[in-house]
């Protein structure tokens, strides 16, 4: 997919751009069809290309999973998993008699895409937190402990509501609070904290869908992340971390706000 194809929601492209650059973990929320599953299928395409070692690292990990065609060489292209909400908690974090890995170390340095995020099943949710967390999964039998890697950027899709026109300016949402309250309360906030960007993707009308021009391409809005990484890589404070990974006695260092800032920042955690 790549971002020329995906019209207006200017809002949402930057966001997924602030997402890449940062490797922030990013949820969009939105009626149907409003495109929040065309741009969460964007985001591997303004992605930087592959290094060696990550590159490496991802063919270990699909070779033991028997995914390599016989006499291929290393995968060189991010991935990106795309699991079905049925899946079950072994199929995500990995596991098994004989420990394999599951679809967080198959989006290692790649994307794990979720959608329509409330329906997968609460508990297999929150296996996530530790991958998110720490970057890894530990998987423990009798006879051995196997550690999987899992750096995974994490981006979600949700309707606002069951029926999906929470919020929607133009189509009545037929949803009680009570449902709706049950339909969110399916996500946890712990794991809701582990998500960086939170984004609204508003439904566009007919006419903004035919008359809008087409975006900016993938491969220029790719320039722009590769020169914000780039950036990050070479402070010296904090070992060329991206901006998700910092640790907090690095943030006032790495990123000094304005006043205008800070009282934005004070506005949104009130």
């Amino acid at each position: 997919m790549d971002m020329a194809h995906i019209k207006g929601q200017d809002f949402a492209r930057r966001a997924l751009e602030i997402a890449a650059s940062g490797a922030h973990n990013i949820i969009f929320s939105g009626p149907p069809g409003s495109g929040k599953t065309m741009l969460a299928r964007a985001l591997p395409s303004i992605m930087p290309q592959l290094e060696f070692k990550e590159a490496l690292d991802i063919t270990r990990i699909y070779s033991i999973k028997w995914l390599l065609p016989p006499g291929s060489g290393l995968i060189n292209t991010r991935p990106f998993r795309d699991p079905h909400h049925t899946i079950s908690d072994v199929a995500l974090i990995g596991g098994g008699r004989i420990p394999s890995p599951g679809e967080v170390s198959l989006s290692h340095n790649g994307v794990l895409f979720l959608d329509e995020l409330p329906e997968f099943k609460r508990f297999v949710l929150e296996v996530l937190r530790e991958p998110l967390t720490s970057g890894y999964v530990s998987i423990s039998r009798a006879s051995q402990t196997c550690r999987f890697p899992a750096n995974f950027l994490l981006a979600a899709a949700m309707n606002p509501c069951p029926c999906g026109y929470a919020n929607d300016p133009k189509k009545e949402c037929v949803c009680t609070s009570s449902q709706i309250a049950k339909y969110r309360n399916k996500i946890s906030g712990p794991l809701l904290d582990r998500i960086d960007l939170h984004v609204y993707v508003p439904p566009l009308a007919p006419y903004e869908l035919a008359d809008k021009p087409n975006g900016e391409s993938s491969e220029t809005v790719k320039a722009r992340v590769i020169k914000a990484r780039q950036k990050q890589l070479e402070r010296k404070s904090n070992n060329g971390l991206l901006n998700s990974h910092l640790p907090s006695n690095n943030l006032t260092e790495a990123c000094m706000m304005t006043d205008t800032a800070k009282s934005l920042l004070i506005k949104a955690a009130k």
